[in-house]
């Protein structure tokens, strides 16, 4: 890839990695630039493969752009890739696999928006200027040749590789016909402070301040994928206070901003916001892996009922009395606006919901019991749940939060030591359905269930027990229900 020779030291080293990395991938680009070459078509490498390789985090998505029309990539792909499809043929696009690498060919473009929806009018352009003048930010607008000796040339007309350099988020054209083309940018933008650690150029962050109700004609689903992005990012704390002091954030999930509790010299209260961005930074911390989705979103909004339970009491205190039952409904009815699967809604409801109880343990004064109760209630979230309680300690007071840390491993020792000697992880009643019905001659029907019930919460109550205390237990509980 030709770089240009009087560029700073950094921009040379970025490009010359870039280069580096483009040419690993040689075995895919040349043979696919050698096919549009000899068909007498250009063919780039473009938008977020360029940023991404010269920023060394190029991953198997590649996207391109060319003058051929869509059919004609179609059969210049065909005997090449292992598999193609045209799902997004009516945008001027078709994608491919070969090997590990997911491709995405799209034809020249000069799209014109209705500026209702987000949807463009496509119309194909003809050169790679007018492509790149159209896309959402500059750093975005870079592209790199693609010939038969794979990449080639570094094509960059609109200075986005000083933003980049600059880790600057700007538009090619003026932001504010860019936004109200497609709204769903100014999401972006925050995402990608996220994602990339960039912040906003000024005129882009007052765009966004003026237009931000534009965002109300994206759909939730769209909404809710961008923000999944943002808060799976690198720099997930900076995306979420973009979306605020813009404003994207009142008209998307306003619960966030609305923790910016008001703090006065006679009732004193920790910073509700920042404290929960402080948890989800400590949350990021003890993930093992992979980016954990349902764990960040529990952090961030696992406070949110607490400026509706706000009461100030008499001494200068403050209560938030109930906070974790108004937040986990709180956090179901906005995910379900937002279009989450309902998996994920109910499992970051129950953590918002439990995320306090532990408070309860004091010194280690609950019963083995409590202990049950704790872990069935949590189920598979556990392990979700230990994490989500450890970062919610962000006291200065290092003994205090030393001693909070202890107080919580001692209960995971209970837990561990009730899983060893009952399998506490899976608590099931000593009797089951069939034993049951056999016990007291029901036959299938609503009263064994009730019956299952009770001996499950026998079985928390008192753990283990053998086949003939449960039969007796039983036997002495249906002897008081009422019979019809």
């Amino acid at each position: 890839m030709n770089s240009p020779t009087a560029d700073p030291d950094r921009r040379t080293r970025l490009l010359a990695g870039a280069d580096v990395t483009l040419r690993s991938l040689s075995d895919v680009l040349a043979p696919l630039g050698a096919r549009f070459a000899e068909a007498g078509h250009e063919l780039y490498l473009v938008g977020g493969s360029v940023r991404d390789a010269v920023l060394g985090r190029l991953g198997t998505d590649l996207d391109f752009t060319t003058d051929a029309r869509p059919e004609k990539v179609q059969e210049l792909l065909r005997g090449f890739v292992d598999h193609q499809w045209d799902t997004g043929i009516d945008f001027g696009t078709v994608s491919a696999a070969k090997g590990s690498e997911q491709l995405e060919i799209t034809t020249f473009r000069s799209d014109a928006y209705d500026r209702v929806t987000r949807h463009p009018v496509v119309e194909y352009g003809t050169s790679l200027e007018e492509d790149l003048v159209r896309r959402d930010f500059t750093v975005n607008a870079m592209a790199v040749r693609i010939g038969p000796d794979g990449a080639g040339e570094f094509v960059d007309p609109l200075g986005g590789m000083d933003a980049l350099l600059a880790g600057v988020l700007d538009t090619p054209a003026r932001p504010e016909d860019s936004f109200e083309d497609d709204p769903l940018r100014m999401l972006r933008a925050a995402r990608f402070v996220s994602q990339l650690g960039f912040t906003l150029a000024d005129r882009v962050h007052t765009a966004i301040q003026e237009m931000a109700d534009e965002i109300l004609r994206i759909s939730a689903e769209r909404v809710r994928a961008e923000l999944d992005k943002l808060i799976l990012g690198d720099h997930p704390v900076e995306g979420i206070e973009c979306m605020v002091e813009t404003g994207l954030a009142e008209r998307v999930i306003p619960e966030i901003p609305a923790m910016k509790l008001e703090i006065d010299e006679h009732h004193q209260h920790k910073d509700v916001y920042w404290h929960s961005l402080t948890v989800l930074t400590q949350a990021i911390d003890l993930e093992d892996g992979d980016p954990d989705l349902v764990l960040r979103w529990a952090a961030l909004l696992h406070d949110i009922g607490k400026p509706g339970t706000k009461r100030n009491e008499s001494g200068g205190g403050v209560s938030f009395h109930h906070h974790e039952v108004v937040g986990a409904k709180l956090v179901r009815k906005r995910m379900r606006a937002l279009k989450y699967p309902k998996q994920m809604i109910e499992d970051v409801g129950q953590l918002v919901f439990l995320h306090l109880r532990f408070h309860g343990y004091g010194k280690g004064q609950w019963t083995d019991s409590a202990v049950r109760r704790y872990v069935h209630d949590a189920g598979d979230l556990l392990p979700r749940l230990h994490k989500l309680v450890r970062a919610d300690c962000t006291t200065r007071n290092k003994r205090r939060a030393a001693a909070l840390q202890a107080t919580y491993d001692d209960l995971e020792v209970r837990i561990a030591r009730l899983a060893e000697e009952e399998g506490v992880a899976k608590v099931r009643p000593d009797l089951d359905g069939n034993a049951i019905m056999e016990i007291l001659g029901l036959p299938p029907g609503p009263e064994v269930g009730r019956a299952w019930k009770f001996l499950k919460e026998l079985r928390l109550d008192r753990g283990p027990l053998d086949r003939d205390e449960a039969e007796a237990e039983l036997l002495k509980w249906w002897e008081q229900q009422p019979k019809s």
